[in-house]
């Protein structure tokens, strides 16, 4: 059996009562370990707290190398651990279908993840529409697909969770054209680039998805023992130091309720100017009225 098991945001004893009686039982236990990390733990103490040891899984590995991992677990228990809740990640369910492929059964012990946890800055759930992620730019490189579902999610209200990007065990493009096995130091996206990157796209585009006075909360390691969130413009984050990472971004939808307004109050410098960028963002991207079709002379 393949046991895919969320281990939650920060803690080693953020995993479920039932993944950790399951990872003690397994012949074998993998941590993925490049879609995001535990904030307050590593693998040192995820092996004392599970009294075994852990193999490290890379891109590469589970990836290319399913196999490797699957191997033995059609008579076996496996345990492939994932930072958060086992299905935040698409790469995941190829390890899923893979496994079924080759008759392994499949099992999911879920945990909180940032896609549900991101409810602690006090925006509601149901208000969230598509969740973008946001990469790191490069001087030739500068994806702006996450720009049109920003804009969707505006012209209907709805807040967007952007997930920042991490860069871990990577290689520089001249390194992977020559084949050399050389990683770059690990690069976690902050709140201020992500806020410039955002602003430069705005600026090409001119599509009017957001503006710089476009209110946003920064959250920063979400679930750890440092958790803290800042509400501000656009602007005003794109000079924000938001520490440590991990880092995501959400971006204010046009409809904000009272509830969620009083909420980010305690994350802003000035209250009464805040409240006055929401309101004039609302009437920013308010939608034009509606104009009946005139009615067709049928002479």
């Amino acid at each position: 059996m393949l046991y895919l098991i969320g281990l939650g945001l920060s803690y080693e004893s953020d995993i479920t009562v039932r993944g950790l009686e399951t990872v003690k039982k397994c012949k074998r236990v993998y941590l993925e370990a490049y879609t995001s990390i535990l904030m307050a733990a590593d693998q040192t103490t995820l092996e004392s707290f599970y009294g075994r040891p852990v193999i490290l899984a890379d891109r590469e590995l589970v990836e290319t190398g399913s196999d490797e991992i699957l191997a033995g677990a059609d008579v076996d228990d496996v345990a492939f651990l994932v930072v958060g809740d086992p299905f935040g990640a698409t790469t995941h369910t190829d390890l899923v279908i893979r496994a079924r492929e080759l008759g392994i059964g499949v099992e999911t012990i879920h945990n909180a993840s940032v896609m549900n946890a991101v409810g602690a800055c006090g925006l509601q759930l149901y208000n969230f529409g598509q969740t973008v992620s946001l990469v790191f730019f490069t001087e030739s490189w500068k994806p702006d697909s996450f720009y049109a579902k920003i804009l969707e999610n505006r012209k209907i209200g709805l807040h967007t969770l952007l997930l920042l990007d991490i860069k871990v065990k990577e290689q520089s493009i001249e390194n992977m054209a020559r084949g050399r096995l050389i990683y770059e130091p690990p690069r976690y996206m902050d709140i201020a680039t992500a806020c410039l990157q955002l602003l430069e796209i705005e600026e090409t585009r001119k599509e009017q998805a957001y503006t710089p006075d476009t209110p946003c909360v920064a959250i920063s390691r979400l679930g750890s023992p440092t958790q803290t969130f800042k509400a501000g413009t656009l602007k005003e984050l794109s000079e924000y130091d938001s520490g440590e990472p991990l880092h995501s971004l959400v971006m204010l939808g046009r409809q904000v309720h009272d509830l969620e307004l009083e909420y980010l109050y305690q994350f802003v410098d000035d209250r009464e100017k805040f409240k006055q960028t929401v309101v004039q963002d609302q009437e920013f991207f308010k939608p034009a009225p509606y104009v009946p079709p005139e009615e067709v002379d049928s002479d």
